[in-house]
């Protein structure tokens, strides 16, 4: 008998022996129903059975091995992707759910070798189809349990940032009310200033998660285009980035018209990230020089610094996520999270423009940002 025939036939005996395995699994599953136990197995067995019995060339047969093909199995796909999503939502691991798949291609092939009188060569050809078949499901079930693993964490760290809003709030109010309220000293005065320094760091840190995890959980970050002058938010930005520190001194050159319709918030929100990071690596002796250009279509941005260079094997992952420079892997008194970056790529492609960045030894570093001068949501 064809093994796609023997797979239809005997599709209930092979369910239970599904069943009866994964039972032993997870703490988990000694709790589970029959029907939560066997799951999608029989929508996956005869989605293989079909796919089986379709008509396969040597070059599709190749492509099909690398997942490249056109011919896989919608149906296959569907039920293997959510098998993966529930058990996750269960609580099965990852080996636990790949481990299913194994015993299910051992337990088929293993049934099916035992009811052949005589193999020929069309038997081994069957294995091999469904073994490919067995393997597309694997990989379609993994791909969506690592999906589930990667929102679940996504939305841990949203919910971690929201709730450190409100004590970091607390404190930096209490800070502040404390400044005002009681006459201190010399010594206590600059605790203060180092509590209120901290937590308008953590508030950045805090921040920038938020933004991180929102634009993993959406299509990117929203924004709400209006009317603003980019010199102006320039300005202010320098000025939250320097607060703080006396010896700050950016300096901001403005040439042409510096108004578009951008959200203003996400633009600080850039710049200040752009600013503080060209303020913490660059050159104690070299200003920072933050240059606005006006042009017809487009408003042009560029920052500035002197100082170590980004090294040539570090620009293609600069702008990822939770990717450190060498100095903050070391600890070098960093507050960031390796966000901040990537969140300024995220605005600027939400307005539609673009960043590149240069950085030598002799010219130092240079970010370059393009924004059309009109933005749309």
């Amino acid at each position: 008998m064809r093994l796609s025939d023997f797979i239809v036939q005997h599709v209930d005996r092979i369910i239970d022996e599904w069943e009866q395995f994964a039972r032993t699994l997870a703490p988990e599953a000694k709790t589970m129903t029959r029907s939560d136990l066997r799951d999608h197995a029989k929508s996956i067995l005869l989605a293989a059975a079909r796919d089986m019995r379709t008509s396969q060339s040597p070059g599709e047969q190749a492509a099909k091995a690398k997942g490249a093909g056109p011919e896989k199995s919608p149906s296959l796909d569907a039920a293997a992707a959510s098998h993966g999503e529930l058990r996750h939502n269960v609580g099965f691991d990852l080996v636990q759910m790949t481990s299913e798949f194994r015993h299910l291609r051992a337990c088929v092939i293993r049934l099916w070798v035992a009811s052949l009188i005589a193999p020929n060569l069309e038997h081994l050809q069957d294995m091999i189809r469904f073994n490919e078949a067995i393997d597309e499901a694997l990989a379609e079930s993994t791909a969506a349990y690592a999906e589930q693993v990667s929102r679940s964490r996504d939305i841990f760290l949203a919910i971690l940032g929201h709730d450190l809003r409100a004590p970091l709030q607390a404190v930096s109010m209490s800070t502040d009310l404390l400044a005002r309220k009681v006459a201190l000293d010399a010594d206590a005065q600059a605790f203060v200033s180092r509590i209120k320094s901290g937590t308008r760091h953590m508030g950045a840190m805090v921040n920038d998660l938020l933004e991180f995890v929102r634009s993993r959980l959406g299509n990117g970050l929203p924004i709400d285009p209006a009317p603003m002058d980019l010199s102006s938010a320039a300005k202010a930005a320098m000025d939250e980035a320097c607060a703080g520190q006396p010896d700050c001194t950016p300096m901001l050159s403005v040439e042409g018209d510096s108004h578009g319709i951008w959200d203003r918030g996400r633009i600080e929100q850039m710049l200040q990230n752009l600013i503080g990071n060209a303020l913490q690596h660059g050159s104690d002796r070299r200003t920072v020089t933050v240059t606005i250009t006006g042009g017809v279509e487009q408003v042009l941005l560029t920052i500035h610094n002197y100082g170590a260079p980004i090294p040539r094997e570090a620009l293609g992952t600069l702008f990822d996520p939770l990717v450190r420079s060498a100095d903050e892997e070391l600890g070098n008194n960093s507050t960031s999270l390796g966000l901040g970056l990537f969140i300024v790529r995220e605005v600027v492609v939400a307005h539609q423009g673009s960043i590149e960045v240069s950085s030598s030894e002799s010219d130092g570093t240079t970010f370059t940002v393009t924004l059309p001068r009109v933005s749309r949501a």
